[in-house]
């Protein structure tokens, strides 16, 4: 009895181990929807205004999109992980309202009122990340919590130190300069002044994107994202994954909101609130899945690049603003479309 194949019979290659050419393997990448959809509107911007394609105007159009793109790929890892954060965006507002308000009202270094932001934010990011994992609420109830006691918070407290909704003076706090040059100052590059912030934005993206494709945590958080029951079983520590997931956006929250206040020296009692749902969808422009288990940091923050052409493209065209917001709709539902077929065709190509 022979233990070969018989002559005429084909041995079915396994499909796990099938090769994958290059072509394939980026068109099932989450960000290919976002990089397409960043060339043209670039391209339409820039064939219009000279502006805009200038050193400068890229200097402009980049600096909204650092502080967009920082929490947006802190928000693209918590959707990784199958959980929202609605409170991120008021959370900027709180970390810089407790910065600029102990430094000014209180006397304290800017630097320990930093740190004090920072507490302040982990244990918010900390308690969302316990009570979703903790009661299985969904994370779109239980941050949307957070979010209405964090602006009545800010409301409250600083009406009732200050007698407005704003607290300013942070130029004149000991620690500002030293503070200011390393996350609201500038650099130059080829004569042209770029704000410090799109090198943090940079920065958060590459850990991120490490941390996503080349750490444990990574697979963690893919895991928790796509299935937490199956995760679970196989021993990936979910509760704790989420909870860390919550408190990174709180932390990108922290730094934004740091950044923010250490450039404008003053803060308003209402800032960022409505800006968490623009880091929600440059995320899911940037590739990510509302669902969850699928999205990269990379996408994020071409998402948030997005946003930025948009915002000042809009402008330098001198079109009325309102358009922007119909622009954010359209692109919405663009991004959503297709990843949903880059989601089928991953699928097919994997099956």
């Amino acid at each position: 009895m022979s233990s070969g194949t018989a002559p005429g019979t084909e041995v079915a290659a396994d499909e796990r181990i099938a090769r994958v050419g290059l072509p394939r393997r980026l068109l099932i990448r989450p960000e290919l929807g976002a990089a397409v959809g960043a060339v043209l509107v670039f391209a339409f911007f820039a064939a219009q205004s000279p502006v805009f394609r200038s050193p400068a105007g890229v200097a402009n159009w980049l600096d909204p999109a650092a502080t967009l793109g920082i929490m947006a790929v802190a928000v693209a890892l918590l959707m990784i992980g199958g959980e929202f954060d609605l409170s991120a965006g008021v959370l900027t507002g709180t970390s810089g309202l407790i910065l600029v308000t102990l430094a000014t009202r209180f006397g304290l270094d800017v630097w320990l009122a930093m740190l004090a932001g920072l507490a302040v934010a982990l244990a918010v990011g900390f308690a969302n990340g316990l009570i979703v994992t903790r009661t299985r609420l969904p994370s779109f109830i239980v941050t949307l919590g957070t979010f209405l006691m964090l602006q009545g918070v800010n409301l409250g407290v600083t009406k009732a130190i200050t007698g407005t909704v704003q607290v300013g003076g942070l130029r004149r706090a000991d620690g500002y300069d030293g503070a200011s040059a390393l996350l609201a100052g500038t650099f130059d590059v080829g004569g042209t002044s770029f704000r410090v912030a799109i090198l943090w934005w940079l920065l958060v993206t590459a850990v991120a994107t490490w941390v996503l494709m080349r750490s444990r945590a990574g697979n963690w958080i893919f895991a928790v994202g796509g299935d937490e029951r199956a995760a679970r079983a196989v021993g990936v520590p979910a509760a704790r994954t989420k909870i860390a997931l919550f408190m990174t956006t709180a932390f990108a929250a922290w730094l934004v909101g740091s950044i923010l206040a250490l450039r404008y020296t003053s803060v308003q009692a209402n800032i960022g609130i409505g800006q968490e749902f623009i880091y929600i969808i440059a995320a899911v422009i940037g590739g990510c899945l509302l669902t969850g288990g699928y999205g990269s940091a990379v996408g994020a923050a071409i998402g948030a690049v997005i946003f930025g052409m948009a915002d000042k493209g809009i402008v330098f065209l001198g079109w009325d603003a309102d358009w922007f917001k119909f622009f954010l709709g359209a692109m919405l539902l663009l991004a959503t479309l297709a990843n949903r077929l880059v989601r089928r065709y991953a699928e097919e190509v994997r099956h």
